[in-house]
């Protein structure tokens, strides 16, 4: 109620931006113009995860980067509870959402993980799966490729920088030319 007297720290503003990226890269039109990602809450919220799923993963490949790992799901979550009180959700209803939010972002990750490690068309399937309801291989395809070049480039980033916010997702406009 009163967090504006707060003052926030270097780190916690670190969240705030690295979160503030993965939002902002997940509501690029290409995505839903160009891949035909739907555009609705579930394919917004999709790429949310999808965006945050990639830096997570990028954090937690050293150990220092745990904790904001837990820092920039924590803010995930705040965020995922906001936008439900907003939408007019009610108290009793939003742990029961909130559990259903988190059961789909543990299940992604693992998802996506595994297909990451079995290569490209493992990738693609899942996202097939997951993102276009198994309507849509072609631009799952393009979403697999987008995201094996956004974690190679974000792998060229210095772990420290990572962890500081100092880096840029690719740019997403090259997909509304499939």
């Amino acid at each position: 109620m009163f967090s504006f007297l707060k003052k926030s720290t270097p780190a916690q503003r670190t969240i705030e931006a690295i979160y503030g990226m993965i939002v902002a890269q997940a509501r690029q039109p290409a995505f839903y113009a160009g891949l035909h990602v739907p555009d609705t809450v579930d394919g917004r919220f999709d790429m949310v995860l999808l965006h945050l799923w990639m830096v997570l993963r990028m954090l937690r490949q050293d150990p220092a980067g745990e904790e904001p790992a837990q820092h920039l799901f924590d803010r995930f979550c705040t965020d995922m509870d906001d936008n439900l009180r907003e939408m007019g959700v009610g108290d009793l209803t939003v742990p029961k959402r909130m559990q259903k939010f988190g059961e789909a972002f543990y299940g992604r990750s693992a998802a996506y993980d595994a297909a990451l490690n079995a290569g490209h068309a493992e990738l693609a399937a899942a996202f097939n799966r997951n993102i276009f309801n198994e309507a849509n291989a072609a631009d799952a395809e393009r979403l697999a490729t987008y995201v094996g070049e956004a974690l190679a480039q974000l792998n060229t980033v210095d772990q420290a920088a990572f962890a500081r916010g100092e880096w840029q997702f690719p740019p997403a406009n090259g997909l509304a030319e499939g």
